[in-house]
């Protein structure tokens, strides 16, 4: 009995026929999907200006509504409270200027008594004129008009007070008219009192020099 022997071969052209199909099948199903056209810079730009234009004048974010009050008052209430310093809420006090003292008035000058030592008191207004130049020459110390001013005075008639020896001085006051030292004169003592005669020592009178 004779075998047939089978043909090599004979499965390739069936696992050709199965790819062409697969590729024919891969084909159709593609051409079947819709192919979008490619996005280009000028039509992002279209769509964009469409966009705006189509969008409502209304603001695009709406107000969001504000959350109930009642959360917040209890935080309020829960939240301690400080009291401020006293030194914080006491009012200021703006220091006001001191009054002014009332300016002192000057002292009313007391007149002159009517005796010092016993002896009658006068005033420079009583005084003549060239006496008043003899007290500005003594207040100066000089020079005066006669080498015998500023010589000590003895007062040998007693009418002063009694002072130690050379305690007391005199000095010339012209007499207008008498061609020597004439009568008048002015005593000063070392403490710095003055007197005046005008009879040459026979009388004297308290110059009052406030």
């Amino acid at each position: 009995m004779h075998r047939s022997t089978p043909r090599r071969g004979g499965f390739v052209p069936l696992f050709v026929v199965g790819v062409l199909a697969l590729a024919v099948w891969m084909l159709l199903s593609r051409s079947s999907v819709p192919q979008t056209p490619p996005t280009t810079a000028t039509a992002i730009i279209a769509q964009a200006s469409a966009v705006t234009l189509a969008a409502p004048d209304t603001p695009t974010s709406e107000s969001t509504p504000a959350p109930p009050m009642e959360p917040q008052v209890a935080v309020i209430a829960e939240t301690p409270t400080f009291e401020a310093p006293a030194a914080l809420t006491a009012p200021t006090k703006i220091p006001t200027k001191p009054p002014e003292s009332p300016r002192p008035t000057a002292t009313p000058v007391r007149g002159p008594p009517a005796q010092i030592d016993g002896l009658r008191v006068i005033t420079s207004e009583e005084l003549p004129p060239e006496a008043l130049e003899t007290l500005a020459l003594i207040a100066r110390g000089g020079p005066f008009p006669f080498s015998k001013d500023g010589s000590v005075f003895q007062n040998r008639e007693q009418l002063l007070p009694r002072k130690p020896s050379g305690y007391y001085r005199e000095y010339t006051v012209i007499t207008p008219g008498e061609s020597d030292r004439g009568a008048r004169r002015i005593v000063r003592g070392a403490a710095g009192e003055l007197y005046y005669t005008e009879d040459h020592y026979a009388s004297f009178a308290r110059i009052w020099m406030p």
